[in-house]
Order: structure tokens, then C-alpha cells, then sequence
């Protein structure tokens, strides 16, 4: 009976943790962020006032993702603009080479296929434009990601500015003989979070960089806005780097196909594997210090259960996860040690005996 109370009580918290599912992802989030601005925080701290230090960074924070829209948006806008205008002339291009080569044509008299993409390719630039009008059925959904980000911030901010006050408090509740432990869980626990940001952020600053070489070699344009879109997408594990690489090869289609596209593939592939084995486990064992299993199965679940910010926040909670298990493991041994050396051990010390009398 009482497996089934257990059984019956972790459903339904599994399924109240469902139901909130959105809030949880907020406050996970800010937890998050306010953990990995502690460290720039208490850096600005030694030079001035603390309130002022947060003020400072999250303005950085803010700003950082103004700049990159605002390298990334204006050519992918002028880029569309310019596949739209001259798709036309791309698939008559295309024709022009299937027609240069035997088996294509044979394809394509089977099947017409050059004939469906200069179909599509007429009706491209009505399409672009109903894709812009369409653009104004989003604004419910830009309404709430706002609400969310500025909720997330100022969430943030109190975690931030309340969080060792919070901290002190909780170490403080906690019998004497276990302060110390409690205070060395928290503190490797924001190790382990400033650890994780500053290795993804090291591992997509090298994707970044080494993108813009690459494009740069090959001559493709808007090799400073690709690099950064590459870059921050490297950010989201697992699927990240993939997802840039496709991105930046459907731009090369239009720049002297099929050889960029080839050479970019090629790259993107051998990259990611270099990236995986050696960049990347390099980085995340100094940072986290959490087996590569253990990485995959908590992206898998993070991702599953919260998407796109679960996969991010999934290795920073694995670490934390991890430091406490190690903490509590570390504890039961200690008490079995101390069981194992004689009840003596756990007793108080007696006081000594007074004076025999004559």
C-alpha cells in the first residue's frame, strides 16, 4: 500500500510540475542568469556601489542582443530581398546546368523537375510579400515574449541582489556542524553554472571565429553576420551547430553552386566533429565536470520537457544535480565512518570526574 501512496504522490507531482511547466521555466531561467552574473556583479562590486554593479551588467545584457540583431537582421532582410528579386534567374541557372549534364537531364525529363522550380520561383517574390503582411499575426506571441523576458529580468535582478542575503539566511537555519558543507555546496554549485557560461561562450566564440576565416576564404558575403548567427546558435547543445551549418550552406547555394556549398559542407561536418571531440569535452570537463552520458540524457529531457531553453539550462542543472548527490554521498560517509569507530565517537565528551574524597 504504501508503494502505491508513493507511486500515485510522484504522479501527481510530475503532473503539477506539468501544469506549471511555463512558470518553472521562468524562474529555472532567471535562477540561471542570476547565477552567472553573480560573477560580473561582484567583479563591477570592487569599483562601485553593488546596486550600481547590477545596473551596469544587466544593461551589458540588454544591449549584447540588441547589437546582434541588429548585425544579423539588416543583411538576412537585404539577402531575402535579393533571392526574391533574382529567383528567376537562379532557376534558369539551374536549368542551364542540368541541361550541361546527362544524368540530371535524364532526371529531369522523367520527373520536370527544373520545370516546378521556375514555377515556384515566378511566384517567389508574391510570396515574400505575403510573408511580410503576414508578419502582423504574430504580434500575440511578440506581446508575450516580452512579458517573459522582462519577467525572467526581474526575477533575475532580485535573485541577484537578494540571493546572498537568502543564502545566509538558509546557512544560518541549518545545525552548526553542517553550515560548512551547506556553504561549499552553494559556492560550487555558482562555480559550476559561471564555469558552463563561460565554456559555451568560449566554444561559440571559436565557432564564430572560425566560420568568418572559412566564409571569408570562399568569398561569401555577409561573412561577419553568418559568423555571429553560427555563433550564437553553437550556444543551444547538441543541435546548434547543426542547425547554423544549414543555414549558412542554403546561402552558399547562391554563390557559385555546387563548389561553396561542398567546400562549406565539408567543413561544417568535420568541424562539428573536431568540435564534439575534442573543443567541447575539453571545455565542459574543466567547467562541469559531468560525464558526456550524463550531458546527453539531460539535454534529451531538458529539451523534451521544455524545449530550446531546456537543452541550455539542462548541463547547469545536471552539474548541480551532480555536486549535490556528491555532497550527500560524501555525508552518509562520514556518518558511517564515524559509526564504525565505536558509539564513542558520537557521544559529547564527559566532564571529568571531581575529587575522590579522603
Amino acid at each position: 500500500m504504501r508503494v502505491v501512496l508513493i507511486v500515485v504522490a510522484v504522479a501527481i507531482t510530475l503532473y503539477a510540475i506539468w501544469l506549471v511547466r511555463k512558470p518553472l521555466e521562468w524562474i529555472f531561467i532567471a535562477g540561471f542568469l542570476a547565477i552567472a552574473l553573480t560573477g560580473p556583479v561582484n567583479f563591477l562590486g570592487r569599483f562601485m556601489p553593488r546596486k550600481l554593479a547590477i545596473a551596469a551588467t544587466y544593461l551589458g545584457l540588454i544591449l549584447i542582443p540588441v547589437l546582434l540583431l541588429a548585425i544579423i537582421v539588416p543583411p538576412i532582410v537585404r539577402e531575402a530581398t535579393d533571392l526574391a528579386q533574382k529567383a528567376p534567374q537562379y532557376a534558369q541557372d539551374v536549368q542551364n546546368y542540368v541541361n550541361n549534364n546527362k544524368r540530371l537531364r535524364k532526371l529531369d525529363d522523367d520527373y520536370g523537375v527544373v520545370k516546378k522550380i521556375k514555377q515556384e520561383a515566378q511566384k517567389l517574390p508574391n510570396r515574400i510579400g505575403d510573408a511580410a503582411s503576414a508578419l502582423g499575426n504574430v504580434g500575440v506571441g511578440l506581446v508575450n515574449s516580452i512579458f517573459a523576458l522582462v519577467t525572467i529580468l526581474i526575477l533575475s535582478i532580485f535573485l541577484v541582489s537578494s540571493g546572498p542575503i537568502w543564502t545566509r539566511k538558509l546557512v544560518a537555519m541549518q545545525p552548526v556542524e553542517h553550515r560548512g558543507r551547506l556553504e561549499r555546496a552553494f559556492a560550487r554549485v555558482g562555480q559550476a553554472v559561471a564555469s558552463y557560461v563561460a565554456g559555451a561562450v568560449a566554444q561559440a566564440f571559436i565557432a564564430g571565429v572560425t566560420t568568418f576565416i572559412v566564409l571569408t576564404i570562399m568569398g561569401v558575403p555577409f561573412a561577419a553576420p553568418l559568423a555571429v548567427m553560427v555563433g550564437v546558435l553553437d550556444l543551444v547543445p547538441l543541435v546548434g551547430a547543426t542547425i547554423g551549418a544549414i543555414l549558412v550552406a542554403f546561402v552558399t547555394v547562391f554563390q557559385n553552386f555546387p563548389t561553396i556549398t561542398i567546400i562549406w559542407v565539408v567543413w561544417a561536418i568535420v568541424y562539428q566533429q573536431v568540435e564534439n571531440s575534442v573543443i567541447q569535452p575539453q571545455i565542459q570537463r574543466r567547467a562541469v565536470d559531468v560525464h558526456p552520458f550524463g550531458v546527453l540524457v539531460a539535454v534529451l529531457f531538458g529539451s523534451t520537457l521544455f524545449g530550446i531553453i531546456g537543452a541550455l539550462l539542462a548541463i547547469p542543472i545536471a552539474a548541480t544535480l551532480q555536486i549535490g548527490l556528491r555532497e550527500y554521498l560524501e555525508y552518509r560517509r562520514e556518518i558511517r565512518a564515524r559509526v564504525e569507530e565505536g558509539p564513542a565517537i558520537l557521544q559529547p565528551p564527559q566532564p571529568p570526574p571531581g575529587p575522590t574524597s579522603p
